[in-house]
């Protein structure tokens, strides 16, 4: 009977897995589809002022290379915060100190 529970629990376990797996594929094709077409089209602005050679291109094509790495940003500050958080939640809190 033990047997059968550690077997239900680990299905469980693997379906709740999977259906993590799905949502996080559905989450890196939409951020790779957005990154994609915001690359193209700061490339595209970015070759168009560079042809008409106007030296303002970084304004459009910062902003654009900006987004189309959004999604491999989002994870490391994410990452950041959370071991922000733990390490300052883990500090003891310092003593007023009066004069």
């Amino acid at each position: 009977m033990i047997e059968l529970g550690l077997l239900g629990l680990l299905g469980v376990f693997g379906l709740f897995w999977l259906f993590a797996a799905l949502i996080g594929a559905v989450f890196k094709l939409t951020f790779g589809l957005i990154g994609a077409v915001f690359g193209t089209f700061g490339a595209i602005f970015g070759g168009f002022f560079a042809v008409l050679g106007i030296g303002m291109a970084a304004l459009v094509l910062v902003p654009a290379m900006l987004f189309a790495l959004l999604p491999l940003v989002i994870p490391v500050l994410l990452i950041g915060g959370v071991v922000w958080l733990i390490v300052r939640a883990a500090r003891p809190a310092h003593a007023p100190i009066h004069h």
